[in-house]
Order: C-alpha cells, then sequence, then structure tokens
C-alpha cells in the first residue's frame, strides 16, 4: 500500500462524523470485579465520508476521489475538523502551542505531538502528518524561522534544526495537521433518486498507522 501525500476534499469532510476509537478488553471476574487491559497504545480515529455530500457534484468529486484511490488500496490526508489544530479551536497556533522535547545539545530532529490532558492524566497522539506551511517552532519561547534555522518533514511530522537545541532548553511547536486514512470499504454504491431524497450513501474511512 502506498500513501498519496493528498487531503480529501475539506469540504466534504466538513460534514462527517467521526472520532476516536480505543480498544479495550474486559474480563470480569467471578467474584464481579473487572480486569481491563488495552492492547492500543494510541486510539483510531474513523469517519463516515458520505455525511458531507451536499449535491452531485459532490458525489462525483467522491467517487473521483475513490477511483484514484483503488479504494482501500492507497492512504490519504484527511481534515478532522473537530481536531485539526494545536491548540483550541477557537486559537490560532502558536510555536508555544506542544512540548515536543527537551534539547541536549546533540539532538537536531524532533517528532511532533499533541497531549491531551485532563485533571492528572494525559495521552499523547503522534502528528505524523502536519500541514505544510503551518508548524511554528521555538526554542526556549524563542521563535525560530523556518528554511533558515529548522526544516520540516510533513510527511512524517518532524523538525530538524541547523543547529541542535542546548542543554535543558525546552522545544515547543504549534501547527495544524491530518490524519492519514484509507477508505474502508472496495465499493460505494449511489443512486441520483435517493440521494435527491436526502439519503447519502455511507462511505467509512479509518486511520492507518505509518
Amino acid at each position: 500500500m502506498a500513501f498519496h501525500e493528498i487531503r480529501f476534499p475539506a469540504n466534504l469532510s466538513f460534514g462527517s462524523i467521526g472520532g476516536p476509537e480505543r480498544r479495550t478488553e474486559v474480563v470480569t471476574l467471578q467474584n464481579g470485579y473487572e480486569e481491563r487491559n488495552a492492547p492500543w497504545a494510541h486510539s483510531r480515529r474513523r469517519y463516515d465520508a458520505g455525511l458531507g455530500l451536499r449535491s452531485l457534484d459532490d458525489v462525483e468529486a467522491l467517487i473521483a476521489f475513490f477511483e484514484a484511490r483503488r479504494g482501500q488500496l492507497h492512504g490519504f490526508r484527511w481534515k478532522d475538523w473537530s481536531d485539526y489544530k494545536s491548540c483550541p479551536a477557537s486559537r490560532a497556533p502558536s510555536a508555544l502551542d506542544q512540548v515536543i522535547g527537551t534539547g541536549d545539545g546533540l539532538q537536531l530532529s524532533f517528532a511532533l505531538v499533541k497531549h491531551y490532558i485532563s485533571g492528572e492524566q494525559s495521552y499523547v497522539r503522534p502528528v505524523v502528518k502536519p500541514v505544510r506551511g503551518t508548524v511554528l517552532v521555538a526554542v526556549a519561547q524563542d521563535p525560530k524561522v523556518e528554511g533558515l534555522e529548522f526544516e520540516v518533514d510533513v510527511e512524517r511530522g518532524v523538525i530538524t534544526f541547523d543547529t541542535a537545541p542546548a542543554l535543558g532548553t525546552e522545544v515547543s511547536a504549534g501547527f495544524e495537521f491530518d490524519v492519514p486514512v484509507r477508505f474502508e470499504t472496495d465499493h460505494i454504491q449511489t443512486s441520483v433518486a435517493s440521494f435527491q431524497a436526502g439519503d447519502v450513501p455511507r462511505v467509512p474511512v479509518v486511520e492507518v498507522r505509518l
């Protein structure tokens, strides 16, 4: 399977539904207590692309995109409108949004991540598909200049400095990002009559590990 560095039309994903999925194995013991185990370190997101269709032109655009990806064969980028920035939805990303590492004077490359915090618990999500031109970086709260002081690999979600951040300095970043996904079906069933009557096709999309 190849991954195509192209985003599913954002105007179509805007009306979709979906979100993170976890896998938890629950075993109920004879005494009524439970043992729970989470085999996945990271959640996996699922969406329905069909719910964003508003016109027959949208259906045509969906079919063209589906055919170009060969159904489930090739992955692509997906904009999750409910979670696509390093900061709250009401704000614009800044270079101080997410701490992505601490300098040691030697390390040049740092992977982008997003932290989800609730109370004393937190989850760190790898961000592997940042959007080109949106990544902002700072070292010790000092903003750096892309192309002069660092480069961004938008296919892997890694930033690389020209000079390694000094020992103990905090490296932070802000960005917009996409979710790497593929279609979860090899067929799309559409009908002009049913679509005009308000019945949209179901087009499942699932996150892929890269």
